[in-house]
């Protein structure tokens, strides 16, 4: 034979639990201090341990109410309140029936309104069909321009007035270069080798000098490319300096 064992006691649920505290408040009609209810909860079958957290999901329903007289807080609960709190949830989940009815109601209409002109007809097919014909036209048009967005006339003035601040710029340091290499030519005539490696490193070469450029340019030309390469020379030299 095999040996037989008892199953364990299942515990009680959170609702089970909150049944049994409301109990004891009915059936004393009396207040009660936190201390003497988790006294009274083992014998309900509730342990001492959870009755505070029962006890406060009672008075966060209004199920129980709660009051501080001088430094001790007493509860208490009476059938009414019970009633009470479920006449105030009944008032509460009519009203909300009443208000997502109107609503309903409201959003038929609209729907109702929204459908009128919108009748399936072989006219409405035809304006639709010249409606996506107009917008596939659109987009065509809008991605040929985009193509000759280089040649806008504003975008090529903007270019050029770009040009220009790196042409002076670009010069600009040029001066700069100079008359560095003549301060460092009269200072260190001695290092005059070393300075020419130096120059020649950072791409400050025997053909170095000032960028001119014609009244336009674009930027597949060769001044184009000169100013471009000029201005990259003269910031690297910047860097160095």
């Amino acid at each position: 034979m095999y040996p037989v064992y008892a199953s364990k006691k299942r515990g009680l649920s959170l609702d089970e639990k909150r049944e049994k505290m409301l109990q004891i408040f009915y059936d004393s009609q009396d207040f009660f201090l936190l201390k003497e209810l988790e006294k009274m909860g083992p014998k309900k079958g509730v342990i001492s341990q959870s009755v505070k957290d029962v006890i406060q999901t009672l008075v966060d329903d209004d199920l129980v109410l709660k009051d501080k007289i001088g430094t001790s807080v007493y509860f208490w609960s009476l059938p009414s309140c019970a009633g009470n709190q479920l006449r105030s949830v009944k008032l509460k989940l009519e009203s909300d029936i009443q208000s997502s009815k109107k609503k309903l109601a409201d959003l038929i209409e609209q729907c109702n309104a929204l459908k009128k002109g919108r009748e399936e007809s072989d006219e409405r097919e035809v304006a639709l069909s010249e409606l996506r014909a107009v917008e596939e036209k659109h987009s065509q048009l809008k991605n040929e321009m985009g193509q000759y967005s280089d040649n806008d006339p504003a975008t090529f003035e903007a270019k050029k007035k770009a040009i220009e601040v790196a042409l002076t710029s670009a010069n600009r340091w040029t001066d700069n270069i100079f008359t560095l290499r003549q301060w460092c030519s009269n200072n260190f005539p001695q290092a005059k080798e070393q300075l020419e490696q130096l120059y020649n490193e950072v791409g400050i070469t025997e053909d170095f000098d000032y960028v001119e450029l014609p009244a336009v340019i674009s930027p597949d030309t060769a001044a184009y490319q000169t100013l471009d390469n000029s201005f990259m020379v003269n910031s690297k030299c910047k860097d160095e300096i």
